[in-house]
């Protein structure tokens, strides 16, 4: 069988992420990189993979299967989404939740002959469909979702974009006492503020004005306005020193009832060393599934609700039900 063909549209952490998961996939191979860097200045570790200007996907899309769309949600999918939707079947994980119902609505406009699968991280993603499972098994319940405490691959990129910062990073910190109470079964309702707070990491150009970049960063809309958010201003060797890692993590916990007042608790949680690798992962395997609902003429854009899991997975039905059923 062919092996499915694999291109990536940005070269960032996730893009260096999804290029690990794909090498790693027996029934895949990594046709191509798309930048919007100079292609000669980059090289993958297997360097028979060639970059390519993102200009010149249009140029092939008659080879590649599955672009994998590794661009921020702030600015580059908005745009990216459409436009590659309308040549290629693709995977992205667009993670801004307040906006998926309007890009989703942009992406099925523009994937007519293409399956598009949108919002495939791990969350948005694996924990939506948790969300849905538990809401489905216990109706008489309510879902919490914390992340952390790790970097939000999103939120550090909406800061970089901030004119005047250098580097940046965002760390999601769940607060232990909110943790505590959906845990013990009572069900509060929490606003955004109680369960998580942000803390922010920023280097500056010189002569920046930091005042302003704080302002901009706390007021900024769908990131930040919402929370109890901290900026540090730090210098570039402290960054280099203790922010160069990338973990994460976090859970769903739905508190639900069955008959009277059985309490029943459902959990899902990771603990990640590194939240690209990890959502490279995912988003790979969902290329799988994108690439299989394509093949069946299953176009337009799609959500993590609309995987069949088995469609997810290298291994056939038979070989599923076997093992793992």
């Amino acid at each position: 069988m062919d092996k499915i063909r694999i291109g990536i549209a940005g070269y960032g952490n996730v893009g260096r992420g999804v290029e690990e998961a794909v090498f790693s996939a027996p029934d895949m191979e990594l046709k191509a990189v798309f930048t919007r860097r100079d292609p000669d200045s980059l090289q993958l570790a297997d360097s028979s993979v060639p970059f390519y200007s993102v200009d010149d996907a249009e140029k092939m899309t008659n080879e590649i299967d599955v672009m994998i769309l590794c661009g921020g949600s702030a600015t580059d999918l908005v745009d990216q989404g459409p436009y590659f939707a309308s040549m290629f079947n693709i995977v992205d994980s667009y993670d801004n939740h307040s906006q998926i119902t309007e890009y989703l609505s942009s992406i099925d406009a523009a994937a007519e002959k293409t399956t598009a699968v949108i919002s495939s991280g791990w969350d948005p993603g694996l924990f939506s469909v948790m969300r849905l499972l538990s809401g489905a098994v216990l109706p008489d319940g309510s879902s919490y979702t914390f992340w952390g405490r790790g970097v939000s691959q999103g939120h550090s990129d909406a800061i970089r974009r901030i004119a005047g910062v250098k580097k940046a990073v965002q760390y999601t910190v769940p607060l232990d006492d909110a943790i505590k109470m959906v845990r013990s079964g009572i069900r509060p309702l929490l606003t955004a503020r109680q369960k998580h707070r942000r803390e922010c990491y920023v280097v500056v150009d010189p002569g920046a004005d930091k005042a302003a970049i704080e302002e901009e960063i706390k007021s900024m809309p769908h990131y930040f306005s919402d929370y109890d958010t901290t900026v540090n201003f730090i210098e570039d060797e402290d960054f280099v020193e203790n922010h160069r890692k990338m973990p994460h993590g976090g859970m769903v916990i739905h508190s639900g009832f069955t008959s009277g007042n059985e309490k029943q608790i459902m959990e899902f949680s990771l603990k990640l060393d590194s939240n690209p690798e990890f959502t490279g992962s995912i988003m790979t395997a969902y290329a799988r599934a994108a690439f299989r609902m394509a093949r069946e003429g299953n176009y337009g854009a799609k959500t993590v609700f609309d995987i069949p899991p088995k469609y997810l997975s290298e291994r056939d039905r038979p070989d599923l039900i076997k093992a793992l059923l």
